[in-house]
């Protein structure tokens, strides 16, 4: 298998992921936190539906989704391109209030469609392109995907157990 059929592989199985943390939840449950402070079902999935998105987004030197659409509002947000969740205080995250569980699942596929378009679209020696020179070493295109891959299976798996110590 070459390094992008693994990438594509790997971003294939996110979205079972996803949908086994939020499938069947009610507004009340993605918005539950175990404790005051701490990241929700909902917030986590927006999270890393909003870091992929503004990472694509940088690498296709292209809108996000986000903002292309009525998400945010979804979301009890503003259309704001840097509002990914980085950074976010206890109540910032506790003002991320999806409307539904359809609501994340319909903007995470929208967001999965276009990584596998851009999947699709690469050659091997397209993931050795340096993407970000802030780092040391500087950040290829294969290392950025890896890291967002990363990131998004943690969160995902974080939502799911959080599902699993909802209240009953």
């Amino acid at each position: 298998m070459d390094a992008k059929g693994v990438l594509e592989d790997a971003y294939g199985r996110l979205p079972d992921l996803v949908d086994t943390a939020i499938r069947g939840l009610t507004p009340e449950q993605l918005r539950w936190a175990p404790q005051p402070g701490a990241n929700s079902i909902g917030w986590l999935v927006w999270h890393l539906t909003r870091v992929q998105d503004s990472h694509l987004a940088e690498l296709l030197d292209a809108e996000q989704v986000y903002i292309t659409g009525d998400w945010a509002g979804r979301f009890g947000r503003k259309p704001d391109p840097s509002d990914t969740g980085y950074g976010h205080s206890a109540a910032d995250v506790a003002a991320v209030v999806p409307e539904s569980a359809q609501a994340l699942s319909e903007y995470y596929q929208a967001v999965h469609g276009k990584t596998l378009a851009f999947l699709a679209g690469l050659t091997d020696a397209d993931l050795d392109r340096i993407v970000d020179r802030a780092w040391d070493p500087p950040v290829t295109l294969g290392t950025r995907l890896v890291s967002m891959y990363d990131d998004d299976a943690q969160h995902a798996g974080q939502a799911a157990y959080l599902r699993g110590v909802l209240p009953r």
